[in-house]
């Protein structure tokens, strides 16, 4: 029986190497549609959690891990990978510190899959990654067992699209662009997504792919900087952003909100333009407009400090020796993942500043380091007493959590200086001017 015929009768298995944000939603997936689905990753813990069917991941809860039994099982043993059907590789594309792609993950995930695999196999790559990745960087790599793409195996890309917290959304309601190196790849590829997605989306390489979800993330990051240069001067102008953006969107047509921020967050807007940024160089060709965009965001954990020292000098107080909480430490809102969160670039601005510093995140409560940064710090809780305690309150993250009536009540009334930069607290809601917003 060839691939396709398994496939269709449902008889294949599926391997998932890196079991994070993306890999684990869509083992998930593949299991509840009665998959047989083994899970790789290196970090034991993880590993364990889902073998003992106890999530890590915030958002998704341990009883979908119940549900789907022994379909699911995670290992470390990469042996493994010459037992499945279809191999998925969800691992980290981070970016060095000169800002150009890190392949290490997707090119040691490479070199071990080449160590076992097999005809009739299909290896699909997932991570986000600059044009011309699974031809140029991958396929090298897994023909250098003597195996050819397109007909001894099967190659090709398909962008993941993960949204996690986001409730009108999921794994199996979100479009699947899928780019195979072969009519044939592509074909198998389909195939796979159609189990579980409800509207998969061919495009004719894995280039297109590749680009595909670029400019998904380029479009969001122009867009959040360009309302960010605008809050900038909205802010000398004595302009509300948010005032102005709330009317702009009653335009039914030919308008988007987009929100400014405390800067950029996440795995995705933050460091993907820079995945094409890296790669138009060989084409002799300057992206000005993504560079320009990343300046701007780049900029905007500056202007909140700033907007923290005017608060505290409003009450004749300096940022050196004063007691900062940060509320929320996640890149964004009903979240557990603090990859390239501002508050971490905040809490190292302000430290540096000799600020003392303390965080409150209902989703990040255990010390954590990483992401370029050391923090070995807890969550402190925001009890009216403690909330008294500190000199000022900065609003990173928008959690739901602080929206909530007794939070929110405790917020206004009890903190000495509010620095709201998520339009949380509305300004009626406050009196003596110890509101401000950045």
């Amino acid at each position: 029986m060839d691939l396709l015929d398994k496939i269709n009768e449902k008889k294949f298995s599926i391997g998932i190497i890196g079991l994070g944000y993306v890999g684990l939603p869509l083992a998930i997936e593949f299991a509840t549609n009665n998959i047989d689905v083994i899970g790789f990753d290196l970090d034991q813990e993880k590993v364990n959690s889902i073998n003992m069917r106890k999530s890590y991941l915030k958002h998704i809860d341990s009883k979908r891990l119940v549900l789907v039994d022994k379909k699911l099982v995670a290992t470390s043993d990469f042996e493994k990978i010459k037992n499945v059907n279809c191999i998925i590789i969800c691992v980290p594309t981070p970016l060095n510190d000169y800002k150009e792609p890190d392949l290490s993950y997707v090119t040691n995930t490479a070199e071990i899959i080449a160590r076992y695999l097999g005809k009739n196999q299909i290896v699909i790559l997932e991570s986000t990654t600059y044009p011309g990745t699974t031809d140029e960087v991958l396929k090298p790599i897994l023909e250098s067992t003597g195996l050819k793409a397109g007909s001894d195996f099967y190659l090709a890309f398909s962008p993941e699209r993960e949204d996690p917290a986001n409730k009108n959304f999921s794994t199996s309601s979100i479009p699947k662009v899928v780019g195979g190196f072969s009519e044939s790849c592509l074909e198998v590829a389909i195939s796979i997504y159609s189990v579980i997605i409800k509207d998969v989306v061919p495009v004719s390489s894995t280039r297109v792919a590749e680009s595909s979800k670029l400019l998904e993330n380029i479009y969001r990051a122009v867009n959040i900087a360009l309302v960010n240069e605008l809050k900038l001067l909205f802010d000398k102008m004595n302009i509300d952003i948010y005032e102005v953006i709330d009317a702009a969107k009653t335009k039914p047509f030919g308008f988007q909100a987009f929100y400014p921020g405390p800067g950029l967050g996440g795995h995705c807007i933050p460091i993907d333009p820079f995945y094409l940024t890296w790669k138009a160089k060989e084409y002799d060709f300057s992206t000005r407009f993504i560079e320009l965009a990343g300046e701007i965001n780049t900029k905007m954990p500056y202007f909140v400090i700033q907007k923290v020292q005017s608060a505290l000098n409003s009450v004749k107080k300096c940022l050196n020796g004063s007691k900062i909480l940060i509320l929320g430490l996640a890149y964004k809102k009903n979240v557990d993942d603090i990859r390239e969160s501002p508050s971490l670039k905040l809490i190292k601005l302000l430290e540096d500043e000799g600020a003392v510093v303390d965080y409150n995140d209902p989703f990040v409560s255990l010390p954590t380091s990483g992401h370029g940064y050391k923090l070995l710090k807890k969550s402190v809780d925001i009890s009216p007493e403690n909330i008294a305690k500190y000199d000022c309150l900065l609003i990173s993250a928008d959690h739901d959590f602080y929206k909530e009536t007794n939070n929110y009540n405790n917020i206004v009334e009890k903190s000495n200086l509010i620095v709201d930069t998520r339009n949380i607290i509305a300004a009626t809601d406050l009196i003596d001017n110890k509101l401000f917003r950045a």
